[in-house]
């Protein structure tokens, strides 16, 4: 199968590493937005950091910015009155992706979430990549802080960025197809975005992987932080590491959720054998998405490579050809590589604890699991009005018909 994405000619393309990176130029875009901020995100937490978008977004909105704001209900659960009182008071239209009742505290909606992390500002300026709203995100937070990566970009790609995020509230939006060639040529990179839904793109941002580690003949870095692909995938970076291409693996050392650790570890040994080289983060909990292949192929989202980003979630990736940017992301992924990772070896395989369940046995539980999960009683997400709580929500409304699961009841 083939991607369903147009690679689209002359855009500028800057990776942004950490909140550090990413904060700076996404509130700098916003407090310049003339006539639209549309933001989509898995979490927005109330918290340094989210306050200052919040104050941002409210300024906007009260100097005549049409701003829109989408968060998934499963990573940003709940917010307080005096969040969105203000919001609501500036005319910010803030929505949450299918919110769930949380019987004893427990929220129940874990699958099929709204992942991505996108911003457009006025058509023109697009961040896509794995950053949310949340303090742990910034290096001052501590040893638990997050390593991760944005892009933003410029050029006709955003027209086609502009139009999905458009389709997802429902709205009339610029087809990109007609629109792109109008849009303000930004540099020299050919860029495409690619979306995983559960509907007409399923395994689009799979397949754009896949086609791109097939074709390589030098190099292949993949950090991810959430690594267990399905077999075909493995297969193809296996083969590609036995036919002689350089394929390093970053995965996490010290995770935010130690079950994603002890999943990874299950390829490990077969991995190994055929030549992959397996380097695992240990500063603090990597979160990044990101890739490259040769001098001038990479991507970076919000897909993970596991089962939930791979065939439940949805997810948003930015894939690029350009050489500069695939050496900047290169550069920044070798210093981790050099500097911040332990190497995983065979002998060092042996030394560790055994699992208190079989690893074939996990392997082939976790590798079902997609299947699994869509047996559960399903249900249509929904979109949600959110509103200070004196004030009458709107009643739900059916998504677009690229958010629609199909696994769900009809």
């Amino acid at each position: 199968m083939s991607v369903e994405g147009h690679w689209r000619e002359g855009n500028r393309v800057r990776l942004l590493e950490n909140g550090e990176g990413f904060y700076a130029r996404a509130f700098e875009a916003i407090e310049a937005a003339r006539s639209e901020i549309l933001l989509e995100t898995f979490i927005l937490f109330e918290d340094e950091v989210g306050h200052a978008l919040h104050a941002r977004l409210v300024e906007a909105a009260r100097r005549g910015v049409r701003v829109s704001v989408l968060v998934d209900g499963y990573g940003s659960p709940g917010f307080s009155g005096d969040f969105l009182a203000p919001l609501a008071e500036a005319g910010v239209v803030m929505r949450s992706y299918d919110p769930g009742t949380h019987p004893l505290g427990i929220r129940l909606n874990l699958f099929r979430r709204m992942h991505r992390k996108l911003l457009v500002i006025d058509g023109r300026i697009a961040f896509v990549g794995g950053i949310n709203y949340s303090a742990d995100h910034l290096l001052l937070g501590g040893p638990e802080s997050k390593q991760d990566y944005a892009v933003e970009v410029h050029g006709p790609v955003v027209a086609d960025i502009h139009a999905f995020v458009r389709a997802q509230e429902g709205a009339p939006g610029a087809d990109g197809d007609r629109t792109h060639a109008g849009v303000e040529q930004g540099g020299d990179a050919r860029a495409m975005f690619v979306v995983r839904d559960n509907h007409a793109h399923r395994d689009d941002i799979e397949q754009a992987y896949r086609e791109a580690i097939r074709g390589a003949r030098q190099r292949i870095i993949i950090a991810n932080a959430y690594f267990f692909p399905g077999h075909g995938f493995l297969h193809e970076l296996r083969a590609a590491a036995r036919r002689g291409v350089d394929v390093r693996l970053i995965l996490q050392g010290e995770p935010d959720m130690p079950a994603v650790m002890m999943a990874a570890r299950t390829l490990y040994r077969q991995l190994i054998g055929d030549g992959v080289r397996i380097h695992e983060y240990c500063t603090r909990p990597f979160h990044g998405k990101v890739a490259v292949v040769d001098d001038d192929w990479a991507t970076v989202g919000s897909s993970n490579l596991d089962p939930l980003s791979l065939s439940l979630n949805l997810e948003a990736n930015l894939v690029v050809r350009d050489r500069g940017f695939a050496a900047d992301l290169a550069d920044s992924l070798d210093r981790l590589w050099e500097h911040h990772c332990e190497p995983v070896t065979l002998e060092g395989l042996k030394r560790r604890p055994r699992w208190p369940v079989p690893q074939p046995v996990l392997y082939h539980v976790l590798r079902r699991f997609p299947r699994w999960a869509g047996l559960l009683p399903g249900h249509r997400p929904r979109v949600v009005t959110l509103a200070a709580p004196s004030r009458m929500p709107a009643p739900p409304r059916p998504l677009a018909a690229t958010c629609v699961d199909k696994h769900a009841g009809g």
